[in-house]
């Protein structure tokens, strides 16, 4: 026995799943990196950069006045300038507060604790500078602003310049390891799709291949199925045919030739009032009763009507029958230009309708029925209605679908009589469908292909002679 792909399937199933899995924890990953690349470098490089530009700002406008300070007279002298540097001194100081801040997050730089370094000499020179001018050293503050303030402030100024430099560097090499992030993002993606697509085909072209395979083998039994289910039908049908020959030919011979040698027997100058006349009387009405049951019973086995006059005067046959036994109302309509059906065809279709019937007698509590055989071009329609309380829901390990208030259903089976209606549509190469409604009866309905090169079209003109025929030999 071939093992199940079902495994394998599961498996693959699995490997789509860790791939799918892994791949979402790489790209979260890359993500949260792009993240941190974004808050951490790019985001704060831009922050320092602004502040950077702030305090370059701020060291410019000092330079130009230390210019001022050189080579502008002014009537207050260099004192006069005190104000403004210690405007520009208090944002400077504002503006690198912040810029430490900023730089907390990130390694701390020579560069950085140079320029802080040289800020703060820077201060302590324009202190030294502002008291030389207070005290009216004029010529000496000025001579400390060529020499010493100046430089310092050039200093500042190129130290500032590099940070910048430095930042935009950064944001540079930021930006650049961003893209390298997207590109081998976007790499990783396609090599990703495509193995997912090549996977999914590759899973999708086996399970098409297993499934065609169990397909192939379900359409194998099931063609053995049917020719077992044909050989069976044929021989119980054959065994029903030699029974009821049997019980014809044999069985009602010696019925009848007891009969008749009973009758002489009663013939033979017996007193009228012998008791032996009354009791051969009673066992001739006996063994004629018997006789007539067992040509009904021969009957039933393997009606003769079919091979005689065919489906539709055999159905006509049947229903008069099965009214008389079951007390049901039993009316057959035929539309259409009837066709003799005879053989294994007629047998099929009898046995629907015989079991449809006997289904209605048992179980629906109907007490009309109703069989209507539609006779098309090339189709013939049966069906076999009654008017009782419907088929029951079944449950879902029974396998007799119908349809249910408009919907399919799954209905219970009495036995195997439904299943074998079933396989008798199939070797008439038809299809049997059978719906209910609660308290509106069931409808099996068969429908059939017509082979004309099997059936002959009944002649009108001895319709009623055959009516008579069938009435003298089968009731």
């Amino acid at each position: 026995m071939k093992s199940s792909p079902t495994v394998r399937l599961l498996l693959g199933l699995l490997i789509t799943l860790a791939a799918v899995t892994g791949f979402s924890s790489y790209a979260l990953y890359q993500l949260t990196r792009l993240e941190a690349l974004q808050n951490e470098t790019i985001d704060l490089n831009r922050h320092d950069s602004l502040l950077l530009l702030r305090i370059q700002n701020d060291v410019n406008t000092i330079g130009l006045k230390l210019r001022d300070m050189t080579q502008v007279s002014h009537p207050g002298g260099i004192y006069t300038y005190r104000d403004q540097f210690g405007l520009l001194k208090q944002d400077l100081n504002s503006a690198l507060q912040s810029e430490t801040k900023l730089s907390r997050a990130r390694p701390e730089s020579s560069r950085r604790r140079a320029l802080l370094d040289s800020l703060k000499q820077f201060w302590l020179t324009s202190d030294q500078v502002f008291s030389e001018a207070g005290q009216g050293h004029e010529a000496a503050a000025r001579a400390l602003v060529r020499t010493q303030l100046s430089d310092q402030q050039t200093y500042l100024a190129n130290s500032v310049s590099r940070l910048l430099q430095k930042n935009t560097e950064n944001e540079a090499s930021a930006d650049a390891t961003v893209a390298s992030i997207y590109r081998g993002v976007e790499r990783d993606v396609y090599a990703f799709l495509a193995a997912t697509i090549l996977t999914i085909a590759v899973t999708s072209l086996y399970l098409i291949y297993s499934n065609r395979r169990i397909f192939e083998k379900m359409e194998s039994l099931s063609k053995q199925r049917r020719v077992l289910a044909a050989k069976l039908i044929t021989v119980q049908e054959e065994v029903l045919r030699s029974v009821s020959r049997e019980l014809h030919d044999e069985f009602g011979q010696i019925l009848t030739a007891v009969g008749a040698m009973l009758a002489r027997a009663e013939r033979k100058g017996l007193p009228p009032d012998s008791p032996l006349r009354t009791e051969l009387t009673e066992v001739r009405q006996i063994t004629h009763n018997t006789l007539e049951k067992m040509r009904s019973l021969s009957q039933m086995l393997h009606p003769t009507v079919l091979d005689d006059y065919g489906l539709a005067k055999g159905i006509e046959w049947y229903a008069g029958v099965f009214q008389r036994q079951n007390g049901i109302e039993t009316n057959v309509r035929i539309t259409g230009e009837p066709v003799r059906i005879t053989g294994q065809p007629a047998i099929h279709c009898f046995r629907i309708v015989q079991e449809a019937l006997t289904n209605a007698a048992k179980h629906s509590g109907s007490k009309r029925a109703e069989v209507h055989l539609d006779f098309g071009p090339d189709r013939l329609t049966i069906k076999i209605q009654d008017f009782g309380r419907g088929l029951g829901i079944a449950r879902r390990s029974d396998h007799f679908f119908g349809t249910h208030n408009g919907q399919q259903a799954m209905f219970a089976q009495p036995g195997l009589g439904l299943v074998a209606m079933r396989e008798r549509a199939e070797l008439l190469e038809g299809t049997l469908h059978i719906s209910s409604e609660p308290n509106a009866g069931t409808v099996v309905l068969l429908e059939m292909p017509l082979k004309h090169e099997e059936a002959a079209i009944d002649p009108a003109a001895g319709e009623a002679k055959e009516e008579e025929v069938l009435t003298r030999t089968y009731e």
